[in-house]
């Protein structure tokens, strides 16, 4: 393996083949930037979360197939006057109505015919304080977010010509004013779609901006600075239109979550990459003069620990595919593609850029050589700088020699912080409340806490709840009118295909995207089984059907449940196994995995500590442990391999203390800089007004910032100097560790 990565080495660093490796990338991007789409044009944010098996989908389709017309995605159009409305407003509601029913929007299926009613009986059904009105539309299942957004600009437009006046813009806190908001669920998907789509290029310029403004400081290189971007632009400009194909043949699925996602990932773990080749160059132009010469060097030494960083993560990004919650599923392409194109560019694009630029790459702070300083002061006719002492070289940091001097207090410290850290994650209170990311001022929030202060919050989104009766009489609105947290119960209405199949509208007296709300959808069907089992109906566990986005989120909860429990075991065997591979030693392939997933506990339970006692958030999406383990287990385990990379390198000349003291010494540096990188690209998504977004950022850069200062430095070193030569069981260097009398591995 040594002499395939020293062969590549000399390819990227050769005279012509380093512009020939420049060319094909160049040509390569534009070509597939030509003929293919990008990503961003292939956005699909409407695709199905559930698999159709799931009892919540299930009786959508009976209810589109047997209630037709209220059955699609309702908007709440929520009209309030704090002073009152007036006959003007009823009047203009009523010409909206009959707008609506003559010109019918695209995608509409239902509207109330209140321009029908008399003004009386439509002021009826504003809230008992005459301030507040919803005027509900029903859209197809099938209309997109654009269409019901294009609808929605017209009702907008219509309103103006109405009222002489944009009650959408208007403020609610208005005391005379009339105002409007579009909420529900085609309002939420609206908002949605909107907060995802404004962040895109805020996120992208944001994160470019942090990467660039801490290379700079770190390694005070403007040449430097740029390297990485470029390599990290070339793989999105190869990754993008890749995947743009892929969803243009319907291969894959991408939402404009994932792609934001997606390029926070590529920039933090892609500088990553390139970090670690770059800083490995620096070091080795201080001792070689032929910059071809250290490049190679370089390559060879830091190529293996790059391909298995990259590809542990490829392979823990591609185990999402196993998800059944789509949001989780379509990530795991797209990253793991990503990725992989990131890793190759380190690998092959980032050399060839050092080939060609060299020394100059680190300007102004150039590294040479002794001699090449010496010959430089000659020439300037300044004292010849005296070389550093080699014991001086050789003795590491204060860090290096703490692991390895006082390991078992290390370890103690390090493991009861964490731990203290990890059992404050089983305080964590979870939530699947889409609305309850948006902020405040989002109009679909706004137009929900209207309707919960005016009238009933479940009017937000009514339940629907069917039933087959086999012909007989059932209670149906009289079972459920009694449950104490219903506030309201529709008329029981038949079915237009199957008479047999009866459906009431339920309304709860709590916010229906609650988990209290989540938590009755088993005490409903229970009731409706129930009841029918009185009614002598056999079987009445396949004869009820609950629809509405609360019965949609209950089945997310449950789906989020089987995902966590099947993804996290395949994730740690999967990234255990290449470690095995890798490091052909069972034991530090033990302890690495351990630590990560402590550090990922960790992460989760100071994470939780910032978010709800500091922020004040009452609970995280259900989602983001499950993302930030993916995330976090497999970019964690990178800072592992390349310490244990190098610390397993130098014990083949060198005793295993010394080679640690060194390994800790060597990559403190680089690691330090790379996890302050990606912990910062990750927190870029906490300044984004999406909460989901915000919370799992904070829990990402977090969980790095843990892996950076804590897991790398100090436990993971002090383990292994506490295990000595055990750590390389059942290694060949298990027998010469500590005497560095031979080469104790061969990674990669």
């Amino acid at each position: 393996m040594d002499n395939l990565l020293e062969r590549l080495g000399r390819w990227f660093a050769g005279s012509i083949t380093k512009w020939i490796t420049l060319a094909v990338w160049i040509v390569l991007v534009g070509a597939l930037t030509v003929i293919w789409p990008g990503v961003n044009e292939k956005e699909d944010n409407n695709a199905a979360n559930l698999e159709a098996s799931m009892p919540s989908v299930q009786a959508q389709q009976l209810a589109e197939q047997e209630f037709p017309t209220d059955s699609g995605i309702p908007a709440l159009l929520v009209w309030q006057r704090n002073s009152g409305l007036t006959e003007e407003d009823f009047g203009g509601l009523q010409q909206l109505s009959a707008y609506l029913t003559d010109h019918p929007l695209e995608g509409q299926e239902a509207v109330p015919p209140f321009h029908l009613m008399p003004l009386p009986v439509l002021q009826k059904q504003a809230s008992e304080d005459g301030t507040a009105f919803v005027l509900p539309l029903f859209f197809s299942q099938a209309a997109d977010t654009d269409t019901l957004k294009a609808g929605m600009e017209r009702i907008r437009e219509q309103s103006r010509e109405i009222y002489a006046a944009d009650p959408f813009s208007a403020d609610l806190g208005d005391l005379e004013g009339l105002s409007a908001r579009v909420s529900g669920p085609a309002g939420i998907s609206i908002d949605a779609v909107s907060l995802f789509s404004s962040a895109d290029v805020s996120l992208l310029i944001a994160t470019v901006l942090l990467v660039l403004v801490l290379l700079l400081l770190i390694y005070k290189s403007p040449v430097l600075a740029m390297i990485p971007l470029i390599g990290v632009g070339f793989a999105y400009g190869a990754a993008s239109p890749i995947l743009g194909k892929m969803a243009d043949l319907g291969w894959i699925t991408v939402d404009s979550q994932g792609i934001s996602i997606m390029t926070v990932l590529l920039f933090g773990a892609g500088t990553d990459y390139c970090l670690f080749l770059i800083s490995r160059f620096r070091q080795i132009l201080g001792e070689e003069r032929d910059k071809s010469k250290a490049l190679v060097r370089a390559f060879k030494d830091s190529a293996g620990a790059i391909a298995m960083s990259g590809f542990t993560v490829v392979i823990a990004l591609l185990v999402l595919l196993f998800a059944q919650y789509g949001a989780v599923h379509r990530f795991a392409v797209p990253f793991s593609l990503s990725i992989l194109i990131m890793g190759a560019a380190s690998l092959t694009l980032v050399p060839a850029l050092l080939a060609i630029l060299g020394r100059v790459s680190f300007y102004p702070f150039v590294p040479r050589t002794p001699e090449m300083i010496a010959e430089r002061a000659e020439r300037k006719g300044k004292p010849v700088p005296a070389p550093a002492p080699a014991a001086a070289k050789r003795q590491g940091g204060w860090i290096g020699r703490a692991v390895t001097r006082r390991p078992w207090a290390i370890i103690a410290v390090t493991v009861i912080f964490l731990g203290v850290c990890a059992v404050n994650s089983t305080r964590i209170e979870y939530t699947v409340d889409l609305l309850s990311t948006f902020p405040e001022s989002s109009p679909s929030r706004e137009g929900f806490a209207v309707i919960a202060d005016k009238f009933t919050p479940g009017e937000l989104a009514p339940i629907k709840l069917m039933v087959h009766t086999e012909g007989n009489e059932v209670p149906l609105k009289e079972t459920f009118s009694s449950l104490s947290y219903i506030s309201k119960v529709s008329d029981p209405v038949q079915g237009s295909g199957n008479p047999d199949i009866q459906a009431i509208d339920i309304e709860m007296d709590l916010n229906p995207y609650s988990n209290e709300a989540m938590a009755l959808m088993p005490e409903l069907r229970a009731e409706a089984e129930k009841m029918l089992y009185a009614a002598g109906i056999t079987s009445p566990e396949e004869q009820v059907w609950i629809s509405g986005q609360t019965a949609v989120q209950y089945d997310t909860e449950l789906t989020n449940e089987r995902d966590t429990a099947v993804i996290i075991p395949i994730v740690i065997g999967l990234i255990a196994l290449l470690l095995l591979l890798y490091l052909r030693s069972v034991v530090a392939t033990l302890y690495l995995v351990l630590t990560v997933v402590l550090s990922y506990f960790s992460a989760l339970g100071l994470g939780w500590f910032v978010i709800h006692d500091v922020m004040g958030t009452a609970a995280i999406q259900g989602l983001i442990p499950l993302y930030a383990f993916a995330f976090l287990v497999a970019l964690g385990e990178d800072y592992n391999i390349f310490l244990i990379s190098s610390i397993w390198r130098k014990s083949r000349t060198m005793p295993l203390k010394q080679a640690i003291q060194d390994g800790v010494t060597e990559t403190g540096g680089v690691i330090t800089s790379a996890g302050l990188i990606l912990a910062g690209t990750f927190a870029v998504l906490a300044t984004l007004p999406i909460q989901a977004l915000v919370q799992f950022g904070i829990i990402s850069a977090i969980g790095i910032l843990l892996d950076t200062f804590i897991v790398r430095p100090f436990l993971v070193p002090s383990i292994t100097a506490v295990l000595g030569r055990v750590s390389f069981w059942p290694g060949r260097g298990f027998k010469q560790a500590e005497a560095g009398q031979e080469r104790p591995y061969s990674a990669g």
